[in-house]
């Protein structure tokens, strides 16, 4: 294993995970463990621009945050450790639900992820933001209702996996 390997866990066949470098799960396609976070504050969501640096969808429009876990950890940690990473805040979150989904993400790359999804909210006028430049370029609150819009009008702009969310919005139980 290399230095800046990053290991997450993978889900085998039979349902058990096991540990594969992040990388390559994503050239072979494997299914992996992953985490979306949605930060509401009241209807708006809390978006996310990825970096310009990213090795895939760079410059892409996003769910507030999205992770694998490293392998031992917990998805609860993951999603409470990346969230501070990327955006520089740590709030209460809450699992909502699991979904799976399978996306080609460009340069050879799939993402093919068993997502836990996590639910939190914040006053959008209180919350302080401290992005990590190495991993969002931008953020803004959008209404919930124009994410179809903006799905229809500028797909071209959103990342696959956050098009497959907007399309699969009940499914999350985000607004319970």
């Amino acid at each position: 294993m290399r230095k800046n390997e990053i290991i997450i866990p993978a889900v085998a066949g039979d349902g058990t995970l096991f540990p594969v470098e992040k990388m390559e799960a994503h050239r072979t396609g494997q299914q992996h463990l992953a985490i979306s976070v949605f930060v509401f504050s009241g209807s708006k969501l809390l978006i996310q621009q990825r970096a310009a640096s990213k090795y895939h969808c760079p410059g892409k429009w996003a769910n507030t945050c999205c992770t694998h876990p490293h392998w031992g950890e917990t998805v609860e940690e993951a999603a409470t450790r990346r969230t501070q990473e990327e955006l520089g805040f740590t709030i209460p979150l809450a699992s909502t639900t699991v979904i799976e989904y399978r996306a080609d993400v460009g340069g050879g790359l799939i993402e093919n992820e068993r997502v836990h999804v996590f639910v939190g909210h914040s006053d959008e006028a209180k919350l302080a933001l401290a992005l990590n430049e190495n991993e969002v370029a931008a953020t803004k609150w959008l209404e919930s209702a124009e994410l179809p819009r903006l799905q229809i009008t500028r797909p071209d702009t959103l990342c696959p996996w956050f098009s497959i969310y907007i399309s699969r919005w009940d499914e999350l139980k985000l607004l319970q």
